[in-house]
C-alpha cells in the first residue's frame, strides 16, 4: 500500500514555494502532525539547515511540524519519528548518493511500502521510479547504482520541456534525449511538465494539473496523456 504525490517542481513561475501545490497537500497529509524533510540534494549547494528551513516555513503554515534528515543519527529512528515524508529538489546524484550512503534509503523504502505518505518534487520525485536515468542533472557525484525506489513501473522526467518553434536551439530536445535512453532501456518515461504532479495510491497513479504530460514507450510514438489520467 502505497500513498505518493509527486510533483515536477516545487515553485511554478509566479507563485510562492510549494504555493500551487497547497491544496493537494494538505489533502494528501491530512492527520500527519510530524513530517520528515529529506534535505539531501541541496540545490545551489545550500546547507541541509537551509533547505529544511524552507521546507519548515510551508509545513508549519498547516500545522504540520518539520524535521530534517540530516538531524537524526539513526534512519530507523527518523522514519519511526516521521507521519510522512518530503524530498525536495536539487540533484538527483547527489540525493540518491547521499540516501543510500546515509542508509535512508531502505529505512524510507520500508515505511512507504508500509504506507506512509511521500512526497517529492522534481529530484525527490526522479527516486519514486525505476531509476534516475532520465535526470535532467549532471552526474556531479556517483550514486553505487542508479536504481530508484521503483515505487513506480516506469521513470519520470520532471521539468519536462517541449521545443519551441521558432528558437534558434541546435542540441538535442528532451524527446530526443529519452528516445536515446530508449535504445539501451525498456521502461517507460512520463515526461512531467511544469505544475503537474502524481498521486498515486495503492497500484492507482493519476495525473494531476492543468497540463497534459509526455508518455515515452520504447518503440512507440510518443503520446499525450490528459490531465485526469490513469497510468
Amino acid at each position: 500500500m502505497k500513498h505518493l504525490l509527486l510533483a515536477s517542481t516545487s515553485t511554478v513561475h509566479g507563485s510562492s514555494y510549494l504555493e500551487y501545490l497547497k491544496p493537494a497537500i494538505e489533502r494528501f497529509f491530512k492527520g500527519c502532525k510530524q513530517l520528515l524533510f529529506v534535505p539531501f540534494a541541496r540545490p545551489g549547494g545550500i546547507t541541509y539547515e537551509e533547505y529544511t528551513a524552507n521546507a519548515a516555513n510551508f509545513f508549519n503554515s498547516i500545522n504540520i511540524d518539520v524535521k530534517g534528515a540530516h538531524e537524526f543519527e539513526n534512519p530507523a529512528k527518523a522514519v519511526e519519528w516521521a507521519d510522512g515524508f518530503f524530498t525536495g529538489g536539487g540533484n538527483t546524484f547527489l540525493l540518491l548518493k547521499t540516501l543510500y550512503e546515509t542508509g535512508f534509503f531502505q529505512a524510507i523504502d520500508t515505511a512507504v511500502n508500509e504506507g506512509k505518505p511521500y512526497m517529492g518534487t522534481s529530484a525527490g520525485s526522479n527516486v519514486a521510479g525505476i531509476s534516475i536515468g532520465t535526470t535532467n542533472d549532471m552526474p556531479i557525484c556517483y550514486p553505487p547504482t542508479f536504481k530508484a525506489f521503483n515505487w513506480l513501473p516506469f521513470n519520470l522526467n520532471p521539468h519536462y520541456l517541449d521545443p519551441l518553434p521558432d528558437s534558434t536551439h541546435m542540441g538535442e530536445t528532451r524527446e530526443t534525449r529519452i528516445k536515446e535512453f530508449h535504445q539501451f532501456n525498456n521502461q517507460p518515461v512520463l515526461g512531467l511538465r511544469e505544475g503537474s504532479w502524481l498521486e498515486c495510491h495503492d497500484d492507482t497513479i493519476t495525473l494531476k494539473g492543468h497540463l497534459t504530460a509526455r508518455w515515452f514507450i520504447q518503440g512507440k510514438e510518443a503520446a499525450e496523456l490528459d490531465s485526469g489520467s490513469i497510468i
